[in-house]
């Protein structure tokens, strides 16, 4: 019997436009980034929502610059603006909305906003202007009961976060963030959370 048959009656199926595009993100990260993940343990008993999450890191992107930066051409690119993207799942992919300014922005106007990105996502009425110019990509992976996961960085963006219900877990352009600033941006991602002071 041949390998095919082994495996049943086999039915090709095309890709969304969605899925390809998600597809080409993740082969050209792993392709192009030299990557470095660290992890750090939530208190027991901590939760992770989307709100504090997002501002937590915010805050923290902007005590870390580097962090809200790219390497490009040789040269490292620090922003002056701090804009989050979020990962948001749809029906058969995600799609990553950026959150502008989203060190600025009232506790208030930031829930709105996501709410308002994540209704979008899923009626697939997100126009263009949402996907630009994200610095850092946050993923809360605790919303699916996931206890710990990574996230690709995406070009040219030097970092994404990933939060479980058990672990933070950032991944880093190794060319950029390292070491001990990594782990220190870390650390305040996680002391902005755990103090409320998101």
């Amino acid at each position: 019997m041949s390998s095919e048959g082994a495996r049943g009656e086999t039915r090709m199926e095309e890709p969304t436009a969605a899925e390809r595009a998600v597809a080409r993100r993740a082969a050209e990260s792993r392709a192009t980034v030299p990557s470095l993940e660290l992890s750090l343990a939530l208190q027991k008993g901590q939760t992770v929502q989307s709100v504090p999450l997002v501002r937590a890191c915010a805050m923290a992107l902007r005590e870390h610059p580097r962090a809200n930066a790219a390497y490009r051409d040789g040269r490292f690119e620090l922003y002056s603006r701090i804009n989050v993207g979020v990962v948001i799942a749809t029906e058969d992919t995600y799609v990553i909305p950026t959150v502008f300014d989203a060190d600025r922005v009232a506790l208030a106007e930031l829930e709105h906003e996501l709410e308002r990105l994540a209704t979008e996502a899923v009626a697939g009425t997100l126009a263009a202007p949402a996907f630009t110019a994200a610095t850092f990509t946050v993923w809360n992976a605790s919303a699916h009961g996931i206890a710990g996961a990574s996230i690709p960085v995406v070009p040219p963006q030097a970092a994404a976060l990933a939060a479980g219900t058990h672990a933070l877990t950032l991944s880093c352009d190794h060319r950029i963030l390292y070491g001990a600033r990594a782990a220190a941006f870390l650390q305040s991602i996680a002391h902005h959370l755990d103090s409320g002071r998101a």
